[in-house]
């Protein structure tokens, strides 16, 4: 399968320290790869390297199958970046802000101008185009840097927390654009301090912490890596009924209790044992009202994986 970017053993130091370590991960065309850390995991310091901001130590970084390397412009005329900090000119329009960094990628004429109208729309600004960024809230800022990063229609976009301390509206409009993107075919490497973002945008996701990467995968397969349990919660009629010893002689049900008409239950994963549980309870005569499996979240495997909540 074709590759959009794979990152080989790429390495940052600063004097003695190791701000990136060995770091390899490979993202596929068209998808989303989530780039999730703590603060000073090393992100940022990732993405420099990658984008050629920051040059680094050791490693490879091939982009659709061409080395990049700080001589091979026309390949990075194939990726934008959107970064943490805003690169916006006050004293410029939004749109001339979007024609200026077109021109940069050496669009001209028509299809600049065509250029600039699709990637305000994209955003969401087409209605304040001879507007200076100046008198636009954060979130509208944040949507103009997008649209200065995508004007060239790159095929590959790094998003480095595009979203912070904007409104919920103009991050709507954010997440909603990146999945559009997407659809046509871009694809983006998005970090992000949100985690409900990551869950709803990536196809994989990477988890660095330490200036290594600890975890690569979908979300599922991260949830996989950090528990081989699950948790059902039952609620049951003729609770009385119920012969608990029974349940928990089931193979593949590690933990069994009744709390009133809550029979709460932890099942091994790989032997799946809840239909075996629910003939039991209709064999003693219990009707279930209802089964809740409370899905793990992200939030709790970055949790697990690093020790650290995604803001420490």
């Amino acid at each position: 399968m074709t590759t959009g970017l794979v990152v080989t053993g790429l390495t940052k130091k600063f004097g003695t320290q190791v701000a990136v370590d060995n770091v390899s991960f490979t993202v596929a065309p068209g998808t989303v790869l989530g780039l999730l850390g703590p603060n000073g995991a090393g992100k940022s310091t990732t993405i420099n390297m990658i984008t050629g901001l920051l040059n680094k130590t050791s490693g490879r970084v091939e982009l659709f199958g061409e080395n990049l390397t700080p001589t091979n412009t026309a390949i990075r005329r194939r990726f934008g970046v959107v970064p943490q900090e805003l690169a916006i000119f006050d004293d410029l329009s939004a749109a001339e802000n979007v024609r200026y960094f077109g021109g940069l990628y050496g669009l001209r004429g028509t299809a600049l101008k065509t250029a600039v109208t699709r990637a305000l729309a994209v955003v969401d600004l087409t209605d304040h185009a001879n507007q200076r960024p100046a008198t636009f809230s954060g979130g509208m800022q944040r949507r103009l840097n997008i649209a200065m990063a995508i004007v060239h229609q790159p095929d590959l976009l790094f998003m480095d927390e595009p979203t912070v301390g904007i409104d919920p509206q103009s991050r709507n409009y954010i997440l909603t654009a990146i999945e559009k993107m997407r659809a046509n075919g871009m694809t983006v490497v998005y970090t992000s301090h949100y985690m409900e973002e990551v869950e709803r945008l990536a196809d994989n996701i990477v988890i660095i912490d330490h200036g290594q990467v600890i975890a690569h995968g979908t979300e599922a397969e991260l949830v996989n890596l950090v528990t081989d349990a699950k948790q059902v919660t039952i609620v049951v009629n003729h609770a009385d009924q119920l012969e608990l010893a029974a349940i928990t002689a089931i193979a593949g049900v590690q933990q069994a209790t009744l709390h009133e008409q809550n029979l709460q239950l932890v099942l091994d994963v790989a032997s799946n044992p809840l239909n075996q549980v629910l003939m039991t309870l209709i064999d003693q005569g219990v009707a279930v009202d209802s089964i809740d499996q409370p899905k793990l979240d992200l939030e709790t495997v970055f949790l697990n994986l690093t020790g650290r909540n995604l803001r420490d």
